[in-house]
């Protein structure tokens, strides 16, 4: 995984100008509503950078921390659905459009770029709100929607109407600059 993680972190190319910041407090959230029971998890575990001065920003999302109210929804997820052995993270690449970083204040901002779940890279625009606290922290927020089958998630027919097609991800990352 620390591999990986360099690999990851190296081919995003940030420059380094003072304006590069480390992801320090992150919560990643989906929520899949359904007419059989409503599913929801957390991660708290996520790796990221952000560079203000490039707008480029990437993270890591580790498959096999989400944590759910029920054991066995957690099971399910990781080996029958995600396939965590084989698709052990979620990743995104991508350029901010709409951040002043001189503004102090929160700032409406997409994002483009590549977001790769289950093996599947695919190219997203995402919406979302960026702040610069200080100099030393910002924080960015968003909310977005993934379909199942643009991952080549598949649901089995018995449990179709457990799980929703979309599948509501929420976003909420503390950044720390980097010294």
């Amino acid at each position: 995984m620390r591999i990986i993680l360099i690999l990851f972190f190296t081919t995003v190319s940030l420059n380094v100008t003072g304006q590069k910041y480390n992801l320090d407090v992150s919560l990643v959230s989906f929520y899949s509503y359904s007419v059989i029971e409503d599913i929801s998890a957390e991660n708290s575990e996520s790796l990221g950078l952000i560079d203000l001065s490039t707008n480029r920003v990437a993270f890591i999302v580790p498959i096999i921390k989400f944590k759910f109210k029920k054991k066995l929804m957690q099971e399910h997820f990781n080996e029958k659905y995600m396939e965590s052995e084989l698709y052990p993270q979620a990743t995104f690449q991508g350029t901010m459009v709409g951040f002043d970083s001189d503004a102090l204040g929160k700032q409406d901002v997409s994002a483009s770029g590549k977001l790769t779940i289950h093996g599947i890279s695919q190219d997203v625009s995402l919406t979302g709100g960026i702040q610069n606290i200080s100099d030393q922290i910002v924080n960015l927020s968003s909310e977005f929607k993934v379909k199942l089958e643009d991952y080549e998630i598949e649901i089995p027919q018995l449990l179709w109407q457990n799980i929703a097609e979309e599948i509501e991800v929420k976003v909420e990352f503390t950044f720390k600059l980097v010294k």
